[in-house]
């Protein structure tokens, strides 16, 4: 029996919709029988199961139609790692499999990256979540699809819906041990072909096996709801929460808001009392205003002489400040003059007072010579004469420091008392 009942094969609509009718069909049956077969199976999967195979060779079918070609170097080529890879920016729970993707060393290229993807998405249980979160950002898919492209419409959604279904399986598979860049995804129709007879003796299998499939997907989409109404409980806590906070917010604002009209109140009462009184001083600070323009009327003569004599003072007064003002500037550059006077006499004296204690060290020094020479004139009688001399020139020398220091102590006593 052909697949008359799921492949489309009417001429007359939309090749692109056909195909894309075909694809669901086989991946619905496809589902369908890894399903079926798991259950009878013990749910536990390997690499060679044939219903496992066939299934990754659709779900890699579907996910290359309507893809672009993508330009490169050498060729031409289309691959399905492109999209798959930006699950990783929509979804952040799937880096971790694109990592351990991108780290398997048997790996060359696109296509070999793509299909260990799946096969790890398939063990994690997590397909369905990760396509569903791909197929809802349509502007980022159509950079890698046609418009007309099955994960562009609606068939898209509903393999995504089909897929929730293979959260029950179990599967075991090595990626690492698997030559994934050189295998052959070819459609097996003989699985899917059935007789009438085997239809007939495995009707009870397929409904039991339907049931089955059918209490898995709600008791997988009871586990999502509750996960769903657990969220919704903590919002609807917080939000009870910040509704109290809301409530007393609005309770202190209406007492401030009672506070505030009965200032408002109390302040129209004083404003009223203070325009009272103010139109009372305003009228006689009128009947004021008028008896003193009535007296300035009749005392402005007195004024203007007044002014008169006034602007006469302040003249006069102008003219001795600005001579006080010459005067003060003659006595600050007075005692600008004095000051550096002053420095230059103390920087003298300290010029003296070094020369002074420079003498003083030479008479020092000669007042040891002449210890020296003393000691060596009774030590040596030959040379008396000499060093008689020599004492005598150094006495001398003594006689005329002692000069120029009584000299230089004079003078330095003289700048003294003159500044």
């Amino acid at each position: 029996m052909m697949l008359h009942s799921f492949l489309v094969l009417s001429a007359t609509k939309d090749p692109t919709a056909v195909e894309r009718a075909n694809l669901l069909n086989m991946a619905k049956l496809s589902i369908k029988g890894l399903i079926e077969s798991a259950l009878s199976f013990g749910r536990t999967l390997d690499s060679d199961y044939p219903p496992l195979q066939q299934f990754f060779v659709v779900m890699e079918h579907c996910l290359k139609h309507g893809l672009k070609v993508r330009k490169s170097f050498l060729s031409y080529n289309k691959t399905i790692w492109g999209p798959l890879e930006l699950v990783e920016k929509l979804y952040p729970e799937a880096e971790e499999i694109g990592a351990s993707v991108r780290d398997l060393p048997g790996l060359k290229t696109p296509l070999g990256r793509a299909r260990a993807w799946l096969r790890l998405a398939l063990m994690q249980k997590k397909m369905a979540d990760y396509l569903r979160c791909l197929i809802i950002q349509r502007d980022l898919l159509s950079e890698f699809y046609e418009y007309h492209a099955l994960m562009m419409e609606e068939e898209g959604a509903v393999i995504v819906g089909l897929l929730v279904g293979l959260n029950v399986i179990d599967a075991n598979l090595c990626v690492k041990g698997e030559d994934l860049d050189s295998q052959v995804g070819v459609i097996d129709f003989s699985m899917y072909l059935k007789n009438e007879e085997d239809i007939g003796n495995k009707e009870r299998n397929v409904q039991i096996a339907t049931i089955l499939d059918q209490k898995n997907y709600v008791e997988e989409l009871n586990r999502q709801l509750n996960s769903t109404v657990s969220s919704l409980h903590s919002r609807v806590d917080s939000l009870e929460k910040s509704n109290t906070k809301l409530i007393e917010e609005l309770a202190i604002a209406k007492n401030n808001i009672i506070k505030l009209q009965e200032e408002n109140h109390q302040l129209r009462s004083e404003n009223k009392l203070i325009l009272m009184k103010t139109q009372q001083h305003l009228e006689v600070t009128k009947v004021d205003v008028e008896t003193e323009l009535q007296t300035y009327k009749h005392s402005r003569q007195g004024l203007d002489e007044m002014y008169t004599e006034a602007r006469r003072q302040l003249r006069d007064e102008s003219q001795l400040r600005q001579d006080v003002e010459n005067e003060l500037t003659v006595q600050v550059s007075m005692k600008k003059e004095i000051e550096l006077a002053m420095k230059l006499l103390e920087k003298d004296i300290h010029e003296k007072q070094d020369t002074l204690i420079g003498l003083r060290q030479q008479l020092e020094e000669v007042k040891a010579i002449n210890i020296e020479m003393y000691q060596k004139l009774q030590g040596s009688e030959d040379g008396l004469k000499e060093k008689n001399e020599i004492i005598a020139q150094l006495e001398e020398k003594n006689n005329k420091i002692t000069a120029a220091m009584r000299q230089l102590e004079q003078s330095s006593s003289l700048s003294f008392t003159q500044s």
